[in-house]
């Protein structure tokens, strides 16, 4: 990857409670992407982005960057983890919040429908010491979840969405007044359940009012799922609503892109999913772009082969089973290689793959001095058309819960995993 002639001013830091981000961007929890490894390649190839007055470890450095407190290359958030599954203990979910030594901010996404639960499950991530930013998840768009009335369809319930965010955000109060930590609140939603049923302006509200220290905006509805144009101009208007730090999601394929929402927006910071599957290195050009730095070129096959390698080591390390973690890096490589001229044969020998040799030598067999394919630019990820919102029977009758509804709300955190 190459970076050459600088162009624009930089952006101002993020600061979300105590945490100040000095490069506004976050990485998306998604669910089986966001792990250990994940994050901190992304995180690795952002800093490549700092100038050197924030870069780690350069002498020219103005400033001590404090563990928990400054995260230098934007925000890297991990995989989406139910609360009643690390209540009751559960050795996935357990693993999951495992610090990865080498994170300065440990964020962590929660999900949950009851109150009382979710409250219990900031507590224990508090408690030991597990957590400097916590984010709650209401924009998951997916079926099985939004059915049951969790995720994106939550915020539609006034009363159990203003709750929630009460008892997390004193739960985390409590839990600081006893170790002596603040712990900011931030939760992400989407524009509502369908164009008839918007959320996200009188959700916000709720959110600050309840104490929450920013409001993520992913600029879609439930129903468009991940179809179509983000509609940044909600962003917009969000900004204009409320008080606290406002992040953009939605469309953010380039350092322009990412520039170009907080330009149009004016939203503080903006948020990466589906654009950095396969391009973890997106995050060098978004860092660099947004430090006024030089303009960023997209690696060659040769690099990307390097990187590929260091990941899928590091997913071995994790998981300490080489087996599992060459099947759990499979569909990374097929994000890594789009675009790239791999040939059939080898493709479907690199979505079998089961050992790092096997992986050095299938990569180390390509012709390693292709240059990044336009083909590869631009959107990624799963897109599709607008889906019909599955949504508990009789849910939009009413804003607020009936009993039956909340009867039955333990429901929603079974197969949730993710948004």
């Amino acid at each position: 990857m190459a970076l050459e002639s600088p162009a624009h001013g930089p952006v101002s830091p993020l600061e979300i409670g105590p945490l100040r981000i000095w490069s506004p961007v976050v990485l998306a929890p998604m669910a089986g992407v966001t792990d250990a490894p994940f994050r901190r390649l992304c995180r690795e190839l952002g800093e490549k982005g700092l100038p050197p007055r924030l870069a780690p470890g350069d002498p020219a450095c103005k400033r001590e960057a404090t563990p928990g407190v400054d995260a230098l290359a934007g925000l890297y958030v991990m995989e989406m983890v139910t609360s009643r599954a690390l209540v009751e203990g559960n050795r996935r979910t357990l693993d999951m919040v495992r610090p990865d030594p080498s994170e300065r901010v440990r964020s962590i996404q929660l999900y949950g429908v009851d109150p009382a639960t979710m409250a219990k499950a900031t507590e224990i991530l508090i408690d030991c010491e597990l957590v400097d930013h916590l984010d709650l998840n209401f924009g998951c768009p997916v079926p099985k979840v939004t059915r049951k009335g969790g995720g994106a369809a939550l915020p539609w319930k006034k009363d159990l969405f203003d709750d929630l965010l009460h008892a997390v955000v004193a739960a985390a109060e409590r839990a600081g007044s006893r170790t002596g930590k603040e712990v900011p609140v931030t939760v992400k939603m989407r524009i509502g359940i369908d164009d008839e049923h918007i959320t996200y302006l009188d959700a916000a509200r709720t959110a600050v009012n309840r104490g929450v220290a920013a409001v993520a905006l992913h600029a879609r509805t439930q129903t468009q799922h991940y179809s179509g144009t983000a509609r940044w101009e909600a962003i917009a208007r969000l900004k204009d609503t409320i008080p606290v730090p406002v992040l953009g999601n939605g469309d953010v394929f380039s350092g322009a892109d990412a520039q170009q929402m907080m330009q149009e927006t004016g939203c503080d910071a903006v948020v990466v999913g589906r654009g950095c599957q396969g391009r973890p290195w997106l995050f060098t050009d978004i860092v660099s772009t947004l430090n006024a730095g030089p303009v960023f070129h997209d690696p060659g096959l040769g690099e990307i082969a390097s990187i590929i390698e260091k990941h899928a080591r590091w997913v071995v390390e994790d998981q300490g089973d080489e087996g599992r973690a060459m099947r759990e890096m499979r569909k990374h490589l097929g994000w890594y290689l789009r675009g790239f001229s791999v040939g059939g044969t080898t493709r479907h020998a690199l979505a079998m793959v089961s050992t790092l040799e096997e992986l050095h030598e299938l990569l180390h067999g390509l012709d390693l001095d292709q240059e990044f394919p336009k083909a590869a630019l631009g959107p990624r990820g799963r897109a599709g058309g607008e889906k019909t919102p599955h949504l508990p029977e009789g849910w939009l009758d009413s804003p607020f819960l009936t009993d039956a509804e909340r009867a039955n709300l333990h429901l929603a955190e079974d197969g949730a995993n993710g948004g």
